[in-house]
């Protein structure tokens, strides 16, 4: 905040009939071209009024009278609270930074992705997570065990989504962008006012210019919260690293023919009979189906159970 706009908020905290009194300095300095004198707002101002207002440097000299020493201080202050809306929310932007685990989470995740198409990435890790899930799949029926890895990755998914994501944060985030399409609409609601009832072009000017300043603190608003989609992407990297893994098991064990020929038709919901490898939503085939729907509804229940919401709260 400027030197000029702390000392107006300095004297509206004095005395609180001040606001009006400094609207009424700006509208006749739109009027006049900038240049004030007493005679043209002593209806408005006391003299008292106008002496503080010349004794605390808000006007200064002209060349026929006074101007507004910092006029663009002199709008925010009046028009704002003398900060941008977005410092009006306080944000912990070191607090939403990855740490030296999570970007390594992000790699081997990344690094994982390649057994979709690598067959020895696939052999390697469907071989040695099978020594794991062996057992279960040959206890269970394979749409039980299918069911089963739902279970597992919905639960996990759901905890580290409730311990690694801020949903406070993410909030906080949200309600700064909100605050900052407030303070936009706000302007331009203004300044249509101002076109209907033929202001003058000082003042169009005026608000122009304060619409272009909340353009650039929203664009730089946005480019602050790449914190929250930081935030919100952080337990997707561990989820994806323990549930990629998974995956690649259940791919390698149907596409790979490492389960019985008798276990490779299921009856799916609403579709019938069909092949683990036959496509049911466009190339989505039977096994992800399943593991899908499965999945979303565990997840669901387990929230519901373990009393999770993930849904950012905005004041």
């Amino acid at each position: 905040m400027t030197r000029t706009a702390e000392k107006i908020d300095a004297l509206v905290r004095e005395d609180s009939s001040m606001a009006d009194a400094l609207e009424a300095v700006r509208e006749e300095a739109d009027e006049n071209g900038g240049e004030i004198q007493w005679a043209d707002v002593s209806d408005e101002l006391s003299s008292g009024q106008w002496g503080r207002l010349i004794e605390k440097g808000v006007l200064v000299d002209g060349e026929d009278g006074f101007v507004i020493a910092d006029r663009e201080a002199f709008d925010e202050a009046l028009d704002g609270d003398g900060t941008s809306a977005s410092a009006d929310v306080d944000i912990d932007e070191e607090a939403a930074q990855w740490t030296q685990w999570d970007k390594m989470a992000g790699a081997g995740a990344v690094l994982l992705m390649v057994g979709y198409w690598s067959d020895s990435v696939r052999n390697t890790v469907g071989s040695t997570l099978d020594l794991v899930l062996g057992p279960l799949d040959a206890a269970l029926p394979f749409y039980a065990v299918i069911l089963s890895a739902a279970l597992l990755t919905g639960l996990y998914s759901t905890l580290l989504q409730a311990n690694l994501m801020n949903s406070d944060r993410i909030a906080k985030y949200q309600e700064r962008m909100q605050a900052m399409q407030e303070k936009r609409k706000d302007v331009q609601e203004r300044k249509k006012e101002a076109e209907e009832r033929g202001a003058s072009e000082a003042e169009l000017e005026r608000l122009e210019n304060e619409m272009q300043r909340v353009q650039e603190e929203q664009m730089e608003a946005m480019a602050d919260n790449l914190g929250m989609f930081k935030e919100q992407f952080r337990p997707m990297v561990w989820i994806m690293l323990l549930t990629i893994p998974i995956f690649l098991w259940m791919y390698w064990k149907i596409r790979d023919g490492h389960i019985d020929g008798s276990e490779m038709e299921v009856v799916l919901p609403m579709v019938g009979a069909k092949q683990w490898t036959s496509g049911v939503l466009g190339p989505m085939q039977a096994w992800i189906v399943w593991y899908f729907l499965c999945s979303m509804g565990f997840t669901q229940l387990l929230r519901k159970s373990l009393n999770i919401d993930m849904t950012p709260s905005t004041s």
